[in-house]
């Protein structure tokens, strides 16, 4: 039987959907692949699965391979709450400096390329790694691991939420990540079960955001974070996708610079 490929990041920002998704709904038809969204985005491109929530510089990147599920996103009106740039320097005095950043999300990696050119005009030189290291040099974090860093000893660092970065200076929605979908692989033999996977998929995200302070005595961030800590920081983030969004996502597109691609 043909199973749709659907990637699952396993961060906690979309622990909700995603569990309530396999909970009320009928998943045989799917066949789930965990990875952080660099790999699922190489797996999309690869056309080793067939749709994924990804980093949004991906589909920017691909427009002619990929579509996006209407109505679904990761994004933040603000605060992120899980973006992080760790810095013991003022951001607009640290032209030069070297940054380690996450190779788990190249959105979150052009972010921080437009906001310090753009915004702030330094540029800084960043180095990319699985594991930034947290010693002298700023770097960056996302999902989880950003999540977990806050709860360490980070007395004379200054915390930067790129989300927030982005809409002090934008005003508009800042999109990490879309519902993306290889065109080739789902108007054929599997557009049946593609069309019953969105209509699940949007029924899943309304009845996870309505049952939030529920779905935060479930979720592993329980481990690390109170539950009032989970439920502030799903509040953060936005899962729709609006003109609002797109609009964001079209700026983004135009200030990045051809190598941030």
């Amino acid at each position: 039987m043909k199973r749709l490929k659907v990637g699952r990041i396993p961060f906690g920002n979309l622990f909700p959907i995603f569990y309530i998704l396999e909970r009320d709904f009928d998943c045989s038809d799917l066949h789930f692949v965990d990875g952080v969204p660099s790999m699922l985005n190489k797996l999309l491109r690869n056309g080793e699965i067939d749709l994924s929530p990804s980093s949004s510089i991906e589909y920017l990147n691909h427009k002619d391979l990929y579509t996006y599920l209407s109505g679904h996103s990761i994004s933040s009106r603000g605060k992120a709450g899980s973006i992080f740039l760790f810095t013991q320097k003022l951001l607009s005095q640290m032209d030069g400096e070297i940054v380690q950043v996450t190779n788990q999300s190249a959105t979150s990696i052009g972010l921080l390329k437009v906001i310090s050119r753009r915004f702030y005009n330094v540029r800084l030189k960043l180095v990319e790694s699985s594991t930034p290291q947290r010693g002298n040099n700023p770097f960056l974090l996302i999902g989880d691991d950003a999540l977990l860093q806050l709860k360490v000893e980070n007395r004379g660092y200054k915390i930067y939420d790129l989300g927030e970065l982005w809409y002090e200076h934008t005003g508009l929605p800042f999109v990490f990540a879309l519902w993306i979908v290889r065109k080739d692989n789902i108007f054929g033999e599997k557009v049946k079960i593609f069309n019953n996977f969105k209509s699940n998929l949007d029924k899943a995200k309304d009845i996870a955001l309505t049952n939030i302070r529920d779905l935060a005595s479930l979720t592993p961030l329980k481990q690390f974070m109170t539950q009032e800590e989970i439920i502030e920081y799903w509040n953060k983030l936005d899962y729709d996708l609006t003109d609002k969004h797109l609009e964001g996502l079209k700026l983004y597109d135009s200030l990045l610079e051809e190598g941030d691609k």
